[in-house]
């Protein structure tokens, strides 16, 4: 063989393999020190959690993520540091995380297999607790087996969940773990009944209040939020039930282990601080002795 010859495929072979750290693992920080700029993306209309006003955002989940941005600067030694917010679609969240379109997403998401094969989270900042929003004038038998009121007796508890489920319209919010969760559901009680998705849970909430679903499902926190904006005459009630808990938490770019523990340390020492107990009361209503035990158990030594 020609040792000429293997020249231009050595000096290829070398330039492939010095790409191969920039092709193999993200790098935020890097990312962030070389456009002097941390991109916070959030959900515009999640209040409690994140909301757009004018050209800022406030929040529970915005204090977190600004507390995030000021350990940013200290890490990089940029004090100067550009903070930009970009609100998104709720149908951008993943993309724009692994896209480097946004350096992190500050409104709380439940994680799942599928979305984890394109980013990575944080350690839980939230529990979600799911629920439901019915109009008042609800059929009683509805109300009753969606708060859980009738008896586990077997074979006859299943039939009346049936005969108070089915035939009914249910809205979910398109895609997420809640609209997995009622399907789920549907297939294990045998209910015969129609299920809607909608693209956020205004629409939801709005197909309720004009008689088009007879309950959407969505956070419960969410939900009380929104009916206190939007109908404050009582027209419609949130649920007092939680029929699921899911740990949220802050979607960050996969593969990038520095970012994430960066990330990490941050929300453990506002847990061990007191300071994520501060903003659950300002934002989300006051604590609870389970959220509180959640929280020793959320923050990482």
């Amino acid at each position: 063989m020609n040792l000429l010859s293997t020249k231009p495929l050595s000096m290829l072979l070398a330039c492939v393999l010095s790409m191969l750290p920039v092709i193999a693992g993200a790098d935020t920080l890097e990312r962030v020190r070389a456009s002097n700029t941390l991109t916070l993306g959030y959900l515009p209309d999640f209040a409690p959690f994140s909301t757009r006003v004018g050209d800022k955002a406030n929040g529970y989940a915005m204090d977190l993520c600004l507390k995030i941005a000021d350990q940013v600067k200290t890490e990089l030694g940029l004090p100067s540091l550009q903070v930009r917010l970009e609100a998104i679609k709720i149908a951008e969240e993943v993309s724009a995380v692994s896209s480097g379109r946004i350096d992190i997403l500050c409104t709380p998401t439940a994680a799942t297999l599928e979305r984890r094969k394109s980013v990575s989270y944080s350690i839980p900042v939230y529990t979600a607790g799911l629920s439901a929003v019915v109009h008042k004038h609800s059929p009683e038998a509805l109300i009753k087996v969606l708060n859980g009121e009738v008896a586990n007796d077997g074979p006859t508890w299943r039939a009346t969940i049936n005969n108070g489920l089915a035939r009914q319209t249910y809205a979910t919010a398109e895609g997420g773990v809640t609209e997995q969760w009622v399907r789920q559901q549907m297939r294990l009680l045998g209910v015969i009944a129609t299920l809607v998705t909608v693209k956020n849970n205004d629409d939801g909430i709005k197909l309720v209040a004009d008689g088009k679903a007879d309950a959407f499902f969505a956070d419960r926190i969410l939900l009380k939020s929104r009916i206190a904006r939007d109908y404050p005459n009582g027209e419609l009630v949130v649920l007092g039930r939680i029929y699921e808990y899911a740990p949220a938490s802050m979607m960050v770019e996969r593969g990038d282990e520095d970012f994430r523990l960066l990330v990490d340390t941050v929300l453990s020492e506002m847990y061990r601080s007191g300071e994520i107990e501060q903003a659950y009361d300002k934002y989300l209503g006051g604590i609870s002795d389970s959220a509180k035990k959640l929280f020793s158990a959320y923050a990482l030594p």
